[in-house]
């Protein structure tokens, strides 16, 4: 597996992760395919889902892949009015990443960010590596402490 950027971040801060791989389908780029690829129940595979804020631009929420995001609660927890997705056709120019591969490590700039507050309840959570076909699995205070996140109910 080539080393993605969000897996270099990660190792120049010394912060302890591991990699898997799994199958890309094309045609299924869902969350639940990524779970069920690493044999991981699907509510400790985060999806990273990136959002624009009425007041406090673009903004980061990680939810595990069987959830929906819920966007008053998004909003509420970000101290924003209103949020909505950020439209697929922008998300490669904002973050630097593509749909299936969005990290929230190393994005183009840092944004605030968010983590279902359920991460806690694991040992450790699967987020994507950066690049289609590959996950970082991390301890949860681990990344929100590297992301500057925090922890809330936004699913």
């Amino acid at each position: 597996m080539n080393k993605t950027n969000a897996m270099r971040m990660l190792e120049a801060a010394g912060i302890a992760f591991r990699t898997a791989e799994y199958e890309v389908d094309e045609n299924d780029l869902s969350g639940m395919h990524v779970a069920n690829q690493l044999g991981q129940p699907p509510e400790q595979v985060f999806k990273t889902l990136v959002l624009k804020g009425e007041k406090k631009g673009y903004l980061v929420c990680c939810i595990p892949v069987n959830e929906e995001l819920d966007l008053k609660k998004a909003a509420k927890a970000f101290g924003d009015k209103k949020v909505e997705m950020l439209p697929l056709k922008d998300l490669l120019n904002v973050t630097g990443y593509i749909r299936g591969g969005c990290s929230p490590v190393g994005m183009k700039k840092k944004f605030p960010t968010i983590i279902d507050e359920t991460a806690i309840l694991f040992d450790e959570i699967a987020v994507s590596a950066g690049v289609r076909g590959a996950q970082i699995i991390i301890e949860p205070n681990s990344l929100c402490e590297f992301v500057q996140a925090e922890f809330a109910e936004i699913t």
